[in-house]
């Protein structure tokens, strides 16, 4: 018997590299060889392997997701996806970054991941208002999850509270 869509999605606030989930989600430059902020969390945490197995994977581009190994992260996966920078929302970035969101939890599917966990993809350094795109995360979790068994749960791992806020107030939709 399936669980209810919301009752799969939980927020919390939590370093993301700390959760001992099946996948990560990496808020990754297109590079993938490390940046700033989560990825440069990610990279730190997960060891030089990571590194090594990023550069193997040839850059990614912007709503698209490529899978490493966790390495030293308790994460069996790292997904790596490049949202995109914000330029006042008239050059496709929401669906842009919904396609993150889509893309990455199709590589949770396919490796029957039962738990994954999200960062607020673009809202850093890329720009991207917080409370839209939680709104945005949200809607994709919700639709992909209507019509998956796996994963079984998707954290919203928020850093701070207001990020949380954004999510939960996302989820009263």
């Amino acid at each position: 018997m399936s669980r209810p869509v919301d009752a799969r999605i939980d927020i919390r606030i939590a370093d993301i590299t700390t959760l001992a989930v099946d996948m990560i989600v990496n808020a990754a430059n297109p590079s993938l060889l490390g940046g700033g902020g989560v990825d440069g969390a990610i990279h730190h945490a997960a060891g030089p392997s990571l590194l090594e197995a990023c550069r193997k994977l040839g850059g990614c581009r912007t709503g698209e997701a490529k899978l490493t190994g966790g390495f030293d992260l308790p994460a069996r996966y790292v997904c790596h996806t490049v949202g995109p920078v914000w330029h006042g929302g008239g050059r496709g970035e929401d669906e842009a970054l919904a396609a993150c969101y889509r893309s990455s939890l199709q590589c949770a599917a396919e490796k029957e991941c039962e738990t994954v966990a999200f960062p607020a993809i673009s809202t850093g350094v890329y720009g991207f208002p917080p409370a839209r795109a939680a709104r945005i995360a949200v809607r994709e979790a919700r639709a992909f999850l209507e019509n998956h068994p796996r994963p079984a749960q998707i954290i919203f791992c928020c850093f701070s509270q207001a990020s949380a806020d954004h999510h939960l107030d996302a989820m009263d939709t």
